[in-house]
């Protein structure tokens, strides 16, 4: 089965819906990736439609917005 792909900056809105992704689906079901520590991930989240963070990307595509932390603009600088 192909993961969810969780994606955030790190900020404490990030890291509580991180824990909650986690603790709902399962370490082992989803792959998380802190866009202001491995920016070189960032295209590849805008390519799946990711607009802010956190969000989380679900195996058939879609994309969740998880309240709203930071948008990719504010992530890029």
């Amino acid at each position: 089965m192909k993961k969810s792909v969780f994606y955030h900056a790190g900020c404490p809105v990030c890291l509580s819906a991180e824990h909650d992704i986690i603790d709902l689906i399962g370490v082992e079901n989803v792959e998380i990736i802190h866009l202001g520590e491995d920016t070189d991930k960032i295209k590849a989240a805008e390519r799946a439609g990711v607009q802010s963070v956190p969000a989380l990307v679900t195996p058939n595509g879609n994309v969740l917005h998880i309240n709203f932390g930071a948008s990719l603009e504010d992530v890029k600088k």
